[in-house]
């Protein structure tokens, strides 16, 4: 039908325009706003040294071993906790969540665990956040396994996930703690003393 409207080759190069106006939104702009959204390496080991202070000299490895692993966050939380675990434990925290495109916010996070795990911990804590789409996204249930050896001064890194969002807590702290546990950690928007 066109093709008695138009010549061939004026359909031909409509077509070819239209293909490259596509492939040009489809591929230019996700790209710019998913880096424009995410923290660079470089971002999160400034941030890391400034939070963490004298204590971060492992920070540079861990980082480089996560970006490695899962790439640039889009967010990431500073903050402070305290734990204790006899068999079974109890982790409290708060900080500051840190987006480059929705602000600021406050989050709270305290979670059950279960496992060999013996001793506390006080930590300083740097969370960061993948796929994160909104701030209420952030306010569910993340499930993970938990290795730690906290002795004095430790340094070191778990995984936690609900359903596309990821959380890589990075933790620094004095205390004594050993063990392995199973458990989850709930992240709210206002504090509260109830784990589950």
């Amino acid at each position: 039908m066109l093709s008695r409207l138009f010549p061939r080759d004026v359909i031909s190069m409509v077509a070819a325009m239209l293909f490259a106006v596509a492939a040009a939104t489809s591929t230019a702009n996700p790209a710019r706003a998913s880096a424009g959204q995410n923290f660079t390496a470089q971002e999160i080991l400034d941030s890391g040294h400034h939070f963490f202070g004298t204590t971060s000299g492992g920070l540079a490895s861990v980082v480089e071993q996560i970006f490695a692993s899962y790439g640039m966050p889009n967010g990431y939380i500073l903050g402070e906790e305290g734990s204790g675990a006899l068999i079974g434990g109890l982790t409290y925290g708060e900080g500051m969540l840190y987006t480059k495109n929705v602000g600021d916010h406050s989050v709270f996070w305290q979670g059950p665990s279960l496992g060999w795990d013996f001793g506390g911990q006080g930590s300083r804590t740097m969370i960061l956040v993948y796929n994160l789409d909104a701030v209420p996204s952030l306010y569910k249930r993340y499930a993970g396994v938990a290795g730690s050896a906290y002795v004095v001064a430790g340094l070191g890194f778990t995984v936690l996930k609900n359903g596309p969002v990821m959380l890589v807590p990075v933790r620094t702290g004095v205390g004594a703690r050993l063990g392995l546990n199973i458990g989850y950690l709930k992240l709210t928007s206002s504090p509260t003393w109830n784990p589950f």
